[in-house]
């Protein structure tokens, strides 16, 4: 079976983006590094991180959503990435999923960095994961 690397970041759905983020950042100590409005203004995100932790969070507001719970789009998890260790380990997954007849998209450039690929696949839940990898630095 393929190894994990670890988790490679998190990225959860806020009602309120900005008042999650001031949270996460004075509760936890982290810091925001980016924001990104995306969807024509329909989705709203906030990046922060404690780089000596190595945490990477994401916080997302999506405008308009209705308040039911179990979607991605609303409060609670957007998804969960896993790290993996190259190109070749995200194939070896993707096989694996494969064996096990797990529906997954085809490993694709990352929105915001292409030079990062991904592998999508959803749990029984229907919860978004997805499998990283981030090139080696040369």
């Amino acid at each position: 079976m393929p190894e994990l690397a670890g988790v490679q970041h998190v990225a959860l759905t806020v009602t309120d983006a900005v008042r999650s983020a001031d949270w996460y950042a004075e509760v936890l100590g982290l810091r925001i590094v980016g924001r990104f409005e995306e969807g024509g203004g329909d989705r709203y995100k906030i990046i922060l991180t404690d780089r000596a932790a190595r945490i990477l969070v994401g916080v997302v507001e999506h405008r308009g959503a209705p308040p039911e719970r179990f979607d991605e789009r609303r409060p609670g998890l957007d998804h969960l990435a896993f790290a993996v260790n190259g190109r070749a380990e995200l194939d070896a997954w993707a096989a694996h999923l494969d064996a096990l007849g797990v529906p997954y998209s085809p490993v694709a450039p990352a929105t915001l960095d292409p030079r990062n690929t991904v592998l999508v696949f959803r749990d029984p839940d229907h919860i978004q994961l997805e499998f990283f990898a981030v090139p080696a630095e040369k």
